[in-house]
């Protein structure tokens, strides 16, 4: 359909009617956009982009230099981009020619004779004028739709290459920069390309243009003319420095832009520990801090704006000024030709010279000098290569993985302490060869695959996630969801597989991650697996059913590489290799292993002969076991499921954007005050009374001149002949005309500039503070990709292109209904032909509003999954590079840009349509203008027929920019729709209330829940069921129970992340009753996901500076981490890496350890801590505890019973219900309870060592409970804890 487009048609843009009748009738959809052209298409435009940017990489070497990317693009696209040129020449020729033909016309008008028969050359004058503004109008869009499209090609290959980059980023290179950074290039810096092809051209034409202006200017008024193209250059250096300075501060504000999306992607990834530790408050000053300053360049630049845009529509005005001040004070008098033809020629050239020309230089230096270093130096990054060997059918054969003297580095930058639990994982980064071999040979023979530890998920379905692009073996896919225990959870989704899940997984739990994870890796049928600890997420339950059923089932046949610290596993294993502090300490089988009395076997759990005979031998209370669960094949289906949040679809919303909005987007700036100062400075800031001032001038002397002929003819002498205007007069009253235009445009520009940056300022920090106060629901079911987009995006236009684009609107608003008033007092029947244009031009914006609306909204969501993809592919890097993936992902990466290509050219187009539409309209009233003129000659005043005519040219580009500017506010209003929607999210409960507790409260640690029940949302599910419980004070409680039992929800509700029915009373306080920040503040929790934040280690430790560097320093040392953070280049004051990246798992656990410490708190809570941790972290965190929090109450949720057998108390779980509680050897009596056959299912030695301390616990109790009895009278009967053993 494109052969139809030419602009030659009288219908131009055909193809877009059906589109527009569609868009007229209902809401626009995806389905409805058409397919993006073959030559658009992301991954020929990448690809070609690619081959010259690998082109000048490799001269670059040659060369010794480094690769530049502008020649790598001008290589590739400077052919089609130069054709473009010759376009804006044509163009702009006829931009000056127009004027002559005016001038001719005036001068008709002028020596106007009703005998002269010059009539029909006036005719051939007005004819010029009309068919030069037709020609303009088709000519101009023409080219813009061809520079922009070029701007959207090199934008698509742009991005396309920043993907495949980030793909092949090695991890020193993953170092160097942050996922904000690459989104922010994504989302911001690319955009330039989409606007610096508009301006380039004119860095040539404009010069061009200028010599004909002052040629033609020099024959109408002589060296006059020079006084005012001088003017003219001086305004156009000057408009140059704006553009560098204003290039400057946009450097600086697109630093703390991305200093900003950095901070709060943390904030929303962890906003649940953010919420727990009640540390909204620092992270708000975190943010409000960057945006105060980011805000200050905002506003300068901004006013750097005003500046710019109100000398440029001064410009005209003095440039006028002075040129006919020089003319009139050389002796010359004043003609209306003369007047406007200047005036037209200078705003011809006024438009090249003082805004494209400057535009070029600021987008030019913008985009080189900036965005172009910034991708450059992105791309320029070191790349993980990976040496792709084939295959042969005999290395399948034989599969194998062979490493010998092997030696690597992390970052030979940093020297961190590495423990165990990262160790492993670098050896199996090794293997996938993630980590370089510094030294030593690895050798692998066969086809690899991976399950990381950490898992991974893509935002799609939960069957993409599983196959992973490979076929659907509906009988191999059923085994694998039974092997990896994820039948159940199947039955019980809405959707079943089709389930989609969001971004890092969100709706899913942390077991089922796991298990998805797992699932992917071993639907690939390949020839080794590495499996880094996937069973540590799932309870003892399902990890033994995945260890029995998937890793020692399904997989039998294949050799397997399972890093894990469950020791109970090791048994099963063909060959042990214990690592330790980065060294293997030993090799061999389980007998060999034990035999050989390495130290390991002190971690290793006894046979169980031994442990029958040493059954009376005292134990450590605390010996790494978990809760086994012989399941057979079939239990799959009893394995209990979770339930799972369902993402929320987003907001699109429909029709117009109300008065109500716009009310709320100035009162967010400005109070009513100031809007009607507003209203006022617009009226004084009319620029008409300037121009009809010289027209008058004109006439006046038009009639003097007429009337001193006349005299002359007569043959009268007397003192008339000589009569003259009164100069001081007619000049003063200009001067001071052009005086006020100046001053009041000039004001108004930064009033409204300062006001609209304000709107922008109060709008932010309001959707700020909303997103804090919102549950943690809100979250759930929202994509990060989305939440961000409101921040980086919506409040990108807030900041800089709204306010710009209003103020444009407003002044060419004004200066379009000055026109029309101007021709209608000339010729008040020309009102006649403007009333149906009028209502023509109503229907048409309507009619085209209704459809370019919403192709604008779909371009907004169409962008969101880029974003996604983006940052779900940099969390997933491993496994997409683990699984050779990263074709596929790069396609889809293509597929998301495509469909947002088709949303982006259709708003190219239909803006196209609309605007060659509107310029139209505007020659039909240029043309009924110019005719008229001529049909009415008898009565026309020569300097009224140059101002109409003049004005009604001018429109020509005006209107159609006025009215598109009014479309593209309404457009980005969208943007202050979606963030205004965020302000007004649902709160939580408050920070503080007038109930304040006591400031040592809680000063026991009672904790009881009288009737509780809890759901995550209204409408969900109630996930915990009439809970009655009393946790003592000083009591050590586990809550164990099955994936799903309501483990987390009891602390969930206990933080009051959602508020629960019923009672939770804390020292007598009803929890209900104070603020949610003098609940959490005084309650400690160590999270199953430790989380570090982008700031200093102080910060991390210490957000609200309340302790001293002698506390922090202790903390640490208790956690042993004091040697680790010694390392650091500058020790507490080191700044981490994105979400602490830069430290292990479990040293990050061993952080949220210190930041509990340092708390003081008497209530403690550690949910599922040591999931991810090495034995020997996980018993020094325990020991930490004991030692630590010997007088606080510890509620400990546990997948392993033996972190929890030696509390007072247990808690069983199961279906949001409370099924047992009380003392772990009481419990065991019971040989029907829940508890007692977790424990039985863990194998006979951990039974039998389980009840050894359960009863040692028992008997110590019972001690400390005697010694206590003969104390004082009301002594505490649970002081003895822990202390009487």
């Amino acid at each position: 359909f494109w052969k139809f487009s030419t602009f030659s048609n009288p219908n131009p843009l055909p193809w877009l009617n059906p589109l527009f009748r569609i868009g007229s009738k209902r809401r626009l959809e995806e389905d409805d956009m058409y397919k993006v052209l073959p030559e658009d298409g992301s991954k020929r435009l990448g690809e070609e982009l690619q081959s010259y940017w690998d082109q000048e990489v490799e001269k670059a070497t040659k060369e010794l230099r480094t690769p530049k990317l502008t020649k790598a693009m001008i290589r590739c696209y400077w052919r089609s981009y130069a054709v473009l040129g010759v376009f804006t020449l044509i163009e702009e020729m006829i931009k000056v020619i127009q004027p002559v033909f005016l001038g001719k016309l005036i001068l008709y008008f002028e020596s106007y004779n009703p005998d002269n028969a010059e009539l029909y050359e006036a005719y051939g004058y007005a004819a010029g004028v009309s068919l030069s503004t037709l020609g303009l109008a088709l000519l101009h869009h023409l080219y813009f739709y061809h520079v922009q499209r070029a701007g959207m090609k090199i934008r698509i290959a742009m991005c396309h290459m920043i993907y495949r980059k980030a793909l092949c980023l090695s991890a020193t290179a993953m170092g160097q920069t942050t996922t904000g950074q690459i989104v922010n290039l994504l989302s911001n810096d690319v955009n330039k390309f989409d606007e610096v092809t508009i301006f380039l051209h004119f860095l040539w034409v404009a010069p061009l243009q200028a010599a004909a202006v002052i040629g033609l200017l020099w024959q109408e008024i002589g060296a006059s003319c020079l006084a005012g193209m001088a003017v003219l250059f001086f305004l156009m250096p000057l408009q140059t420095i704006f553009g560098k300075l204003f290039s400057k501060y946009r450097s600086k504000t697109a630093a703390f832009t991305d200093s900003r999306i950095r901070t709060m992607n943390e904030v929303v990834s962890g906003i649940r520990i953010i919420k727990m530790y009640a540390w909204e408050k620092p992270f708000a000053a975190l943010v409000n801090d960057v945006r105060r300053k980011e805000i200050s360049k905002i506003m300068s630049s901004s006013y750097l704006r005003g500046l710019n845009m109100a000398s440029f529509f001064a410009a005209n005005k003095i440039i006028l000024f002075v040129t006919f001040t020089v003319y009139v004070l050389v002796g010359y008098k004043i003609s209306a030709s003369r007047v406007f033809v200047a005036v037209s020629l200078y705003s011809a050239v006024r438009l090249t010279v003082t805004l494209f020309f400057p535009a070029a230089i600021e987008k030019v230096s913008e985009s080189c000098l900036w965005s172009f270093s910034l991708m450059q130096k992105f791309l320029l990054l070191d790349e993980l290569v990976k040496a792709h060997v084939p295959l042969t059918q005999e290395d399948k054969k034989e599969a194998s993985v062979e490493i010998q003297d092997l030696i690597c580095y992390w970052d030979k930058v940093s020297s961190l302490l590495i423990f165990t639990s990262l160790l492993q994982s670098s050896l199996l980064s090794t293997v996938l060869e993630e980590l370089p071999a510094e030294k030593g040979v690895i050798k692998v023979k066969g086809e690899l695959t991976y399950a990381s530890q950490q898992p991974w998920v893509f935002p799609g379905t939960i069957r993409s996630n599983i196959l992973f692009g490979k076929e659907l073996q509906p009988q191999r896919y059923e085994s694998v969801l039974r092997a990896c225990a994820l039948k159940r959870d199947m039955e019980l989704l809405p959707d079943g597989d089709l389930t989609v899940i969001g971004d890092r997984g969100a709706t899913l739990s942390g077991g089922q991650k796991a298990r998805v994870n797992l699932a992917r890796a071993v639907y690939q049928d390949a020839d080794i697996y590495l499996l880094d600890d996937p069973l540590s997420a799932v309870d003892a339950e399902v990890g033994r059913h995945l260890f029995e059923q998937c890793i020692c089932g399904i997989l039998k046949e294949k050799p397997r590489i399972l890093v894990t610290h469950q020791l109970q596993y090791l048994k099963a294993a063909d060959q042990i290799l214990v690592l330790k502090e980065g060294h293997m300490v030993a090799r061999g089988t389980y007998s060999e292993l034990q035999q050989s009395g390495v130290d390991f076997t002190s971690l290793l759990k006894k046979d169980e002969e031994e442990e029958g005979e040493k059954e009376e031998a005292p134990r450590s209370p605390r010996n790494r076991t978990i809760s086994q669960n012989s399941v057979r094949s079939h239990s799959s289906s009893v394995l209990s499921a979770e339930p799972v949040h369902t993402m929320a679809e987003e907001t699109r919303t429909e029709g117009t954007i109300g008065l109500r909005m716009y009310w709320k987007y100035f009162r967010a700036g400005a109070n009513v005050i100031m809007l009607i100062l507003f209203v006022l400075l617009n009226l004084l800031a009319f620029y008409i009374l300037h121009d009809w001032w010289l027209s008058y001038w004109a006439t006046e002397q038009r009639k003097l001149d007429f009337h001193s002929t006349n005299i002359t003819a007569n043959g009268t002498n007397g003192t008339n002949t000589n009569q003259e205007l009164n100069l001081d007069f007619y000049l003063g009253v200009y001067a001071g005309l052009t005086g006020a235009t100046i001053i009041f445009g000039f004001m108004r520009s930064l009033f409204m500039f300062n006001a609209l940056v304000s709107s922008a300022e109060t709008l932010h920090n309001r959707m700020f503070n909303s997103i804090l106060r919102t549950p943690v629901r809100f979250f759930d079911i929202n994509p990060i990709g989305r939440i961000l987009n409101r921040f980086a995006k919506d409040i990108g236009h807030l900041d800089s292109l709204l306010p710009w684009t209003f103020v444009d609107f407003i002044q060419v608003f004004l200066q379009i209904i000055g026109v029309v008033a101007v021709a209608s007092s000339v010729i008040p029947w020309i009102l006649i032909p403007v009333l149906p244009l009028l209502i023509s031009f109503l229907f048409l914006r309507r009619y085209f509003l209704r459809t370019s609306r919403d192709v604008k909204r779909i371009e907004s969501t169409t962008r969101s999954p880029v974003f996604s993809h983006l940052s779900s592919s940099l969390q997933g890097l491993c496994t997409i590079r683990a699984f050779k993936a990263e074709e596929r992902f790069q396609q889809t990466f293509d597929a998301h840009q495509d469909l947002h290509s088709e949303a982006w050219f259709l708003f190219l187009t239909t803006s196209r349509w609309f605007a060659v539409r509107l310029d139209g309209m505007c020659s039909v009233f240029v043309t009924i203008t110019a005719f008229g003129c001529l049909l009415l000659k008898d009565s026309m005043k020569a300097g009224d027929v140059g101002l109409a005519l003049s004005y009604a040219v001018t429109l020509m580009g005006m209107f159609q920019w006025g009215v598109r500017q009014s479309a593209e506010v309404e457009n980005m209003m969208t943007s202050v729709e979606r963030v205004v929607e965020y302000t007004e999210l649902e709160s939580e409960a408050p920070w503080e209330t007038q109930k304040r507790p006591p400031p040592d409260w809680p000063n026991r640690g009672l904790i009881t829940f009288d009737k509780v029940n809890f759901s995550y949302s209204s409408d969900g599910p109630v996930v915990l069921k009439n809970i009655s419980a009393m946790f003592r004070p000083r009591e050590k409680v586990g809550i164990v129970g099955r994936t799903g039992a309501g483990k987390s929800s009891l602390i969930s509700a206990l933080f009051r992340l959602m508020e629960p029915e019923g009672k939770i009373i804390v020292d007598g306080v009803l929890t209900s009753e104070i603020g949610l920040h003098d609940l959490r503040q005084k309650m400690s929790i160590i999270p199953q996901d430790p989380m570090l934040f982008t700031g200093t280690m102080r910060k991390n430790l210490d957000p609200f500076s309340q302790h001293s560097d002698h506390d922090l320093w202790k903390a640490l040392e208790e956690v042993q981490l004091k040697a680790a953070v010694e390392e650091l280049p500058n020790k507490l004051e080191t700044e981490l890496a994105e979400s602490g990246s830069n430290f292990s798992v479990g040293q990050r656990q061993l952080v949220c350890l210190a930041r509990a410490i340092l708390r003081k708190n008497r209530i403690l809570i550690i949910d599922e801590a040591t999931a991810n941790v090495d034995p020997r972290t996980d018993e020094l965190i325990q020991k930490t505890i004991r030692d630590k929090f010997k007088e606080c109450t510890v509620l400990t949720i546990a997948h392993r019973l033996n972190t929890i057998i030696d509390s007072d108390r247990i808690l069983v779980l199961d279906a949001g219900r409370i099924q047992e509680y009380d003392a772990p050897h009481v419990l065991l009596q019971n040989q029907n309870g829940i508890f007692y056959k977790m424990v039985q299912q863990t194998g006979k030695a951990e039974v039998a060592s389980l009840l050894q301390t359960a009863k040692q616990v028992s008997r110590a109790q019972e001690t400390g409970e005697l010694i206590l009895l003969a104390g004082p009278a009301g002594a505490d009967r649970r002081g003895f804890k822990h202390t009487s053993t």
